[in-house]
């Protein structure tokens, strides 16, 4: 079978699937690296390591799909979002790779919206005003290391790092990974002017911005003798890692919401222009010119139930298959409890928290905490706490006039059952579980294939991914949680000024 690779380079490891039209991973290859956390705030990847693992997953695929006979006919690129690093002229890193959980700039992110200029960089750029953000990180910078800005030659983000590394030549990225750094003008398709006088750079130092389905000739000789690829195997620019999620999981018709759900999650939708929430709840990003994801990212997903083992059942320090397995068994605890967990609330903002709230300060909290509660409520409230945040999302979609009437969802956490039901209920939906886990790179193989015209229609997406029957939702869970909702608004806002002098009186390292 003719396929293509979707490279997909993300915060803990680079992976490398191959599919062709019939829309099935045939191979994966995963190569990891450690992020580092030097000091409280920061979060940051080795950028020659990032790049060299690039290499080595493109290598190993395409090993695999020689060994079973099939051709590699193309590669097509996938990036984390919201990354920063320092380049020179031809696209060698001078330094790290910052990413998107550095939280150094949340003071600059509260500066910008108390002097009002928050909401209009966000309506036009579709990048909400957090830390995560290049901008926000550049505008940290301008102010803490004054001087580097200018000094540095280029700067990009995953995405310029992996091409420069597979390609070489001019600094490149795509629509998609542009409209994710707050410096982009979604509308104009150019570098937002108010963006980059915040930021304190030039548009000269920024790579030029191509279509996600731009087609690179040629990758460098080097990579192509290791890879056992011709040296002029088609490169697709590619998108991010987010927008390429909805399309491996066939979430790009109207009202069909995307769900991903790891360590941490997401809710997407896909609409046929540029859609900026009035409120500021929603991130807008490109995918193709006439599919644009909107949607909202939660920090604390499934890392919920492994913090749980770590603090509430002695498993400090335990890692792998026992960490996976000790995690069930608090799953199954939270099961055997009642939707609701007797009445206990839990706002599990464990770090931080991006949609709707977008405030990387605040802080978990039970509330209602009684006698008689005990461990597997408090791990079910915090799954069901969860999926309200996810739930906080659609409720966005609904007044932004964006229906949604079924979810497909993947990611490690929803192989439980528990995390599904809640979903459903939380949602008011029904939910459909991705039969593939890998739907980041998938998605990259089918906009590869579409890029070199071998897929007409992304639409078609939606039929080629296969997805379980749909659980529903049970009718007094979802009005239980559908009640309950109001009060995770009123318990956060009623909250945050408590969390925040809590936060003056903490010297604790993080």
């Amino acid at each position: 079978m003719d396929v293509v690779v979707g490279l997909d380079s993300g915060t803990t490891a680079t992976k490398a699937v191959t599919a062709g039209t019939d829309g099935r991973v045939r191979d994966l290859v995963s190569v990891g690296y450690p992020l580092s956390v030097p000091a409280p705030g920061r979060a940051e990847l080795d950028a020659h390591r990032l790049a060299g693992a690039a290499v080595e997953a493109l290598a190993a695929v395409s090993r695999a799909a020689r060994e079973r006979g099939d051709r590699v006919v193309g590669i097509c690129l996938s990036a984390a979002m919201h990354g920063l690093v320092p380049m020179d002229d031809d696209g060698r890193p001078l330094g790290p790779v910052v990413t998107w959980a550095d939280d150094r700039a949340a003071g600059f992110a509260e500066a910008l919206r108390a002097d009002g200029r928050a909401g209009g960089l966000h309506a036009r750029t579709g990048t909400p005003v957090h830390p995560m953000s290049p901008l926000l990180k550049l505008a940290w910078m301008r102010a803490e290391e004054p001087g580097r800005l200018d000094a540095v030659p280029r700067w990009g983000g995953v995405k310029e790092l992996v091409v420069s590394a597979l390609r070489g030549g001019p600094q490149v990225l795509d629509r998609s990974c542009a409209s994710a750094t707050g410096l982009y003008g979604i509308r104009t398709g150019t570098w937002d002017a108010e963006a980059l006088d915040v930021a304190g750079i030039r548009p000269g130092q920024l790579g030029e911005v191509l279509p996600t389905t731009t087609v690179l000739e040629g990758l460098r000789p080097e990579v192509a003798a290791a890879a056992g690829l011709p040296a002029d195997t088609p490169l697709v620019l590619g998108a991010s890692d987010g927008v390429l999620a909805n399309l491996g999981i066939g979430a790009v018709r109207p009202e069909v919401a995307a769900v991903s759900l790891g360590t941490s999650g997401a809710m997407r939708v896909v609409v046929p222009a540029p859609t900026v929430d009035p409120a500021h709840r929603l991130f807008c990003y490109a995918l193709t010119d006439d599919h644009w994801v909107v949607g909202g990212a939660v920090n604390n997903g499934g890392s919920v139930v492994r913090w749980a083992a770590q603090a509430l059942a002695e498993g400090e320090g335990v890692t792998g298959e026992d960490a996976d397995a000790l995690d069930a068994r608090l799953l199954e605890e939270a099961a055997a409890v009642p939707p609701g967990s007797a009445g206990l609330l839990c706002l599990p903002y464990l770090l931080g928290e991006r949609a709707p709230w977008w405030r990387s300060g605040l802080r978990g909290a039970y509330v209602g905490l009684r006698r008689e509660h005990r461990r597997g409520h408090l791990v079910r409230a915090a799954v069901e706490g969860v999926c309200q945040q996810l739930a906080l999302v659609r409720d966005a979609f609904s007044a932004t006039g964006l229906p949604v009437t079924e979810v497909r969802a993947t990611g490690g956490a929803v192989a439980s059952p528990l995390w599904v039901a809640t979903l459903a209920a939380a949602l008011d939906l029904p939910v459909r579980v991705a039969d593939s886990p890998e739907g980041t790179g998938l998605g990259a193989c089918l906009l590869g294939l579409h890029a070199l015209g071998m897929l007409p229609d992304l639409d078609a997406a939606t039929a080629l991914v296969g997805v379980s029957d749909p659980v529903g939702p049970d009718p007094a869970a979802a009005d239980l949680h559908r009640r309950t909702r109001p009060l995770v608004e009123r318990s956060t806002r009623a909250l945050e000024d408590v969390l925040r002098t809590l936060d003056t009186l903490d010297d604790t390292p993080r």
